[in-house]
């Protein structure tokens, strides 16, 4: 386990966790810190146990084996809604706004679930002043303030990332886990939205991120866990760790999309502006 920073500046450690589902151990004994003001990527081919591992911080799958801390307090017991009320929140690959309500409601209604554990007390919640506040400050730090007013159905999907992004920061997260954000984006639209995660990021906010865009990882992410068939193969600085011949096999066989990820410029994200996804 990384120790190089004190433990005073530890947000998350994952302790020893093993996930089960009947016979099948999606996490086997995987152990790492996340630490206040990291960006983190948790990587791995298809299969590797990532998203269980995130389930199992967020609370949706729980440890067999194990325990994760955040602050120093075990979550082992907590349901979901108590882990978003100390400080976790989780931006889910496949976005599902509600489609009733336009793009600021669906932020403020986010905002509005931080305080209650009840959909339906959120919902008298959710039109209040306060909540709609917090919807267009996150609207606009993720760059479609001038879509809340419209529909979530005709936004194309560039803008329902960051969408789905906003309603994550609206609970106003200690820790951010992020799954897949760039999924199913063209090269353009995910190197802008990987911007704004690294601007939210420099912003002061912590961040794991599960991502399959290995240029986007490498340019933004400060530390890497390589996650294989459940187990942790490597973790550490981001060339370091893709130069490792056990990751290089195991996640990327040796290949050259492998090798020129590792050795790409890892550029400074520019300033995001606001999103233009047509």
């Amino acid at each position: 386990m990384n120790q190089t920073l004190h433990d005073s500046a530890l947000l998350l450690r994952v302790d020893g966790v093993t996930v089960r589902f009947g016979g099948l151990t999606a996490v086997n004994n995987v152990s790492f810190d996340v630490h206040q003001g990291d960006l983190l990527g948790l990587i791995g081919p298809n299969g590797a146990g990532k998203t269980t591992m995130l389930r199992s911080i967020i609370g949706v799958a729980r440890p067999t084996v194990g325990r994760v801390l955040l602050g120093g307090e075990s979550l082992n017991d907590l349901p979901i809604h108590q882990r978003i009320r100390r400080g976790l929140s989780l931006s889910q690959q496949l976005v599902r706004p509600l489609r009733e309500i336009n793009v600021i409601e669906n932020v403020a209604l986010a905002a509005a679930s931080a305080k209650t554990s009840s959909p339906w007390k959120s919902l008298l919640h959710a039109s209040s002043a306060d909540e709609l506040a917090v919807a267009a400050q996150e609207l606009k730090r993720v760059g479609i303030a001038a879509m809340a007013d419209q529909s979530p159905t005709v936004q194309p999907l560039g803008v329902l990332k960051r969408l789905e992004l906003a309603r994550a920061l609206a609970l106003k997260p200690r820790l951010l886990l992020l799954d897949e954000p760039l999924a199913g984006l063209n090269s353009r639209e995910a190197r802008e939205l990987a911007n704004t995660i690294a601007e939210i990021n420099q912003q002061g906010l912590t961040i794991v991120l599960i991502e399959h865009n290995l240029g986007e990882v490498m340019r933004i992410c400060r530390r890497l866990v390589v996650l294989d068939n459940g187990k942790k193969i490597g973790e550490g600085e981001p060339r370091a760790v893709m130069a490792d011949p056990v990751v290089r096999a195991a996640y990327l066989g040796g290949d050259a999309l492998g090798a020129a990820a590792a050795e790409g410029q890892a550029a400074q994200p520019s300033t995001p502006k606001e999103a233009s996804h047509a």
